[in-house]
């Protein structure tokens, strides 16, 4: 477990431990695995490098070694660091991402850890100082200017990390600049926070959770919508009586909660336990939103589910839950182009294939786009698919390499985005 939190980072709190974790069940249960570094995270070559590395006592080559390995982990996919960060007057912003037309990710500098980790986190290069690999900004200035010149932008995403790991006073730095902007085409403002299952004492017991939830309210009187999106991955982090009151303090601030979570080997791949999430959140009066494939990115191996299992996992789920949990979209790959959904898995024309779609796409003339793929039982991300029916390769990278100055529709360079 040490070695291996050389490499990934690892931190818990008092309420997961002694709340969530179910330890008769060690090292099975599914929030201990959710939480708590395991061996075979790493492949059996990089464990073997590192403890040559630690038997030499020689601090330096540990530290080599142990980023080299972090390296290899594909530390930022799906193009965020070559293709999401916007500019400014030929200026990167390095504390913002913007990947989809409408919407804009802001990483305030000090909302860059969390309550806890989870084990297959996928933005874990923000936590372990790989250099160049961290998005934070301590200001808003930046992220206002650059509202204003784009307008088609209508949410802005406020993230991490976990920006409910700052202090009142502090969140209320970075949000009360958006209200006050006087920005008419921003519409909501998006808190990204696994507060809610890892700490939910936040929202009710900290010394300054009344003046969170009074913030909460504020923007929602300067009539923005501000959804929490919520990450719950087990139905567990939803059974404890603070975190139902938790929950239900975020809701009566008129703020909306959506509820997301990817697909995770050893925790959720099963379809009762999505079910059961889907069924409570709806009772408790929040949205489930998504279901997400886990990111081709750090412990990956581990944790994978093969997308056709995952498919299975999703029908069986929202096949048992009624038509209010079905708002749930997934299991969903936020992949190079997009978030590309996997519909289905059909015979057509005598082949078998995987049915997919571009829920959100770099490209907005993308999105509900259908297209296939030849399907491939051990598949479990957009990059092991080949496409189908003899096709050399995907629709969006004949697009793009067709048509080179396209410059106006592709997001990455849209009105000076880099």
């Amino acid at each position: 477990m040490v070695r291996v939190a050389r490499v990934l980072p690892f931190r818990t709190n008092r309420y997961v431990v002694d709340e969530l974790i179910d330890w008769a069940r060690v090292p099975d249960d599914p929030m201990f695995q959710l939480t708590f570094p395991q061996p075979e995270m790493l492949v059996p070559s990089d464990r073997a490098s590192l403890a040559r590395a630690e038997e030499t006592g020689d601090a330096a080559a540990l530290e080599a070694t142990v980023r080299a390995i972090q390296r290899r982990l594909n530390p930022h996919p799906a193009g965020q660091v070559t293709h999401n960060v916007p500019t400014l007057n030929g200026r990167p912003l390095d504390g913002l991402q913007h990947k989809y037309r409408e919407t804009v990710l802001f990483f305030p500098s000090q909302g860059q850890t969390c309550h806890a980790y989870c084990s297959y986190c996928f933005r874990w290069p923000q936590f372990v100082g790989l250099d160049g690999l961290k998005f934070a900004s301590s200001e808003t200035d930046d992220l206002i200017a650059y509202l204003r010149a784009h307008p088609g932008v209508t949410s802005v995403l406020v993230t991490g990390g976990d920006p409910m790991i700052m202090r009142a006073p502090l969140l209320r730095r970075y949000i009360e600049p958006l209200l006050a902007a006087n920005l008419p085409s921003l519409a909501s403002i998006r808190i990204g926070t696994k507060s809610v299952a890892y700490w939910p004492h936040r929202f009710v017991e900290d010394d300054d959770s009344d003046d969170v939830l009074r913030l909460f309210e504020e923007v929602v009187r300067r009539g923005k919508t501000l959804a929490l999106m919520a990450h719950y991955s087990h139905p567990r982090e939803l059974a404890t009586p603070l975190a139902r009151r938790a929950l239900a303090r975020i809701l009566a601030t008129g703020a909306v909660v959506r509820c997301q979570a990817p697909l995770i080997r050893h925790v959720n791949d099963d379809a009762r336990a999505w079910s059961e999430l889907w069924r409570t959140e709806v009772q408790l009066g929040a949205v489930p939103y998504y279901m997400f494939i886990a990111r081709d990115t750090g412990a990956r191996r581990y944790f994978e589910v093969p997308l056709a299992q995952a498919w299975e996992i999703y029908r069986d789920a929202v096949s048992s839950v009624s038509g209010l949990a079905r708002t749930v979209r997934g299991p969903s790959m936020s992949a190079t182009p997009g978030k590309v959904v996997v519909d289905g898995i059909a015979e057509i024309r005598g082949d078998k294939v995987f049915a997919l779609r571009l829920l959100q796409a770099r490209d907005p003339s993308w999105v509900g786009r259908p297209f296939f793929a030849r399907f491939d039982p051990a598949a479990a991300w957009l990059d092991d698919l080949r496409p189908a029916f003899g096709e050399e390769r995907w629709f969006f990278e004949d697009e793009e390499a067709d048509t080179p100055n396209r410059r106006g529709r592709l997001l990455p360079v849209i009105e000076g985005a880099a």
